[in-house]
């Protein structure tokens, strides 16, 4: 029924870009906050770039200018630009679609993988 579908990662040379896309579909509950996390080596998933409700913008501090997240005012979709990538920027990217609104509803894609070579 609910799909969340992320593209766009691959291997870049540090320095590189590269553009992450993800859509949100078959969701029982409207939403309203879209964002990208990073799952760490460590297994800990953590904050990239959101966007919540209204179209306010939220960065990680390690991120903020290199990374950009933008979002298709008409459907579930969300993109994350990335440029002047770094070697710590690399883990597997994971979208997550949700409304605070609606307790318990949070949905996860499967994720894409981000590699940065030094």
């Amino acid at each position: 029924q609910v799909q969340v579908v992320e593209s766009g990662g691959g291997l870049v040379q540090a320095g590189g870009s590269l553009r992450l896309s993800c859509a949100a579909s078959g969701t029982v509950f409207p939403i309203s906050d879209m964002g990208w996390y990073r799952q760490t080596l460590g297994n800990q998933r953590v904050l990239v770039a959101t966007i919540i409700r209204g179209g306010r913008t939220i960065y990680a501090d390690s991120v903020k200018g290199r990374l950009t997240v933008s979002k298709d005012n008409l459907q579930n979709k969300i993109a994350l630009q990335m440029n002047s990538l770094k070697a710590e920027n690399t883990g597997v990217y994971y979208c997550s679609a949700d409304n605070p609104s609606y307790k318990g509803c949070q949905y996860w894609g499967q994720g894409t993988q981000v590699t940065v070579s030094s």
